[in-house]
């Protein structure tokens, strides 16, 4: 009985420890916050990138995508590159981006995609910096695995340069305000900004992927935050389904799991209800009819208190 006891205790505690471990994952389902506007939109520019790949892309060659008509005014491009070829000769130029040799990827691919943007006018909508004014346009270079060119949501590759920085250059900018100073912004993927001196000829130099502008301080009162992005159709869409498609599957693979914890629990429960009962039998079984026991001369022995079978009439008047 003890030991059914310990069984039942370590189930209905591995039951606990499952549910804990499948509620965060579940929940999460059911909860799914969406992600920051300029993430979101890093996906959806990586998925109408890739595109504008033909069947069988040529290596190293720029090709330019074309954006949905609710994000008018970016510009994207990609390039599908090796990665040994680009850590030996690098890339130069791809739009505004020198690449020098040395470029590090991890982790390792074989190929490689580098997604190239132009917000334009949606710099400051999804890249606002208060306080400053933008004199260029916001540009971004992100690299995604390029094993599988129809895959979408895909995650950024860490990308560093281990020889020489990147150059970003911007060209002809807005006019710098008398008395200010231009600066290169970097925004990195966990939405940091990081400001830096301009090089000459309105260049930036950079060591890791982002997005990349120059801005100046505002003269003026830090400048109202800009109308929140415009919502998505079609990629929201898209988001919405592969939600609910992952939604649906956490929640039947917690309802099976939980369901066959039940099963088990219900199982055990019955035959340790089994198992006492039939040790109740098996006790009273050895049990049987106690005799009592009486000293005969030296020995003991049983003594049955009534005798079975009652002697007949006939047999005591014969004797």
């Amino acid at each position: 009985m003890h030991l059914m006891r310990l069984q039942f205790s370590s189930i209905v505690k591995h039951v606990l420890l499952i549910w804990l471990f499948w509620w965060p994952i579940i929940e999460s389902q059911i909860s799914n916050p969406q992600s920051k506007p300029a993430r979101a939109l890093d996906a959806t520019l990586q998925d109408y990138a890739y595109r504008a790949f033909v069947h069988h892309p040529r290596t190293g060659i720029p090709y330019d995508g074309t954006v949905p008509s609710y994000l008018t005014g970016i510009e994207i491009s990609a390039m599908r590159l090796r990665s040994g070829s680009l850590f030996h000769r690098g890339v130069e130029p791809f739009k505004e981006f020198k690449i020098p040799v040395g470029l590090q990827v991890q982790p390792y691919v074989e190929r490689l995609v580098l997604v190239f943007q132009n917000l334009g006018n949606w710099s400051t909508t999804y890249y606002s910096l208060p306080g400053y004014v933008y004199l260029a346009p916001v540009l971004g270079l992100l690299a995604y695995n390029g094993s599988d060119l129809s895959a979408r949501n895909l995650p950024e590759l860490d990308l560093w340069a281990s020889h020489e920085a990147i150059t970003i250059d911007f060209g002809r900018i807005s006019s710098i305000p008398i008395g200010s100073v231009a600066k290169c912004a970097w925004f990195d993927l966990h939405g940091q900004v990081n400001l830096t001196a301009l090089e000459s000829g309105n260049a930036c130099l950079a060591t890791e992927q982002g997005h990349f502008s120059i801005v100046t301080e505002s003269a003026d009162a830090p400048e109202p935050e800009p109308p929140a992005p415009p919502e998505a159709p079609a990629p929201s869409s898209r988001t919405n389904d592969d939600s609910k498609k992952w939604r649906f599957v956490g929640l039947v693979s917690g309802g099976i799991v939980l369901f066959v914890l039940l099963v088990l629990l219900i199982l055990c429960a019955w035959r340790y209800r089994r198992r006492k009962r039939m040790r109740e039998l098996e006790r009273a079984a050895d049990a049987g009819e106690a005799l009592r026991m009486r000293r005969v001369g030296n020995m003991t022995a049983p003594f049955a208190m009534d005798t079975r079978t009652m002697p007949n009439l006939e047999d005591i008047l014969a004797t």
